[in-house]
């Protein structure tokens, strides 16, 4: 029984050494120069314009709560009178 287990793990041993080979990087797709055309700049220019069209309500939001948060500190509030 010990001998099979042996002979089970020297042959998936030499079956995966036989097999296994290396993984080289292609050396063609290291030395291009990527050289980004018209499209792919107006494509990011438009993303930048969306982020900036986003980022300017966000700004006039925060501006106008800490103007009224400011606004309701410097109101002081008025004795009311009864009649009776």
């Amino acid at each position: 029984m010990n001998t099979k287990i042996s002979l089970t793990t020297l042959g998936a041993t030499f079956f995966s050494l036989v097999t296994a080979t290396a993984a080289y990087a292609s050396p063609a797709a290291t030395n291009k120069v990527f050289i980004s055309g018209p499209l792919i700049l107006i494509f990011l220019g438009f993303c930048a314009l969306v982020v900036i069209a986003q980022v300017i309500p966000v700004i006039m939001t925060l501006f106008g709560m800490i103007k009224g948060a400011k606004d309701s500190k410097e109101q002081v509030p008025t004795a009311v009178k009864a009649d009776l």
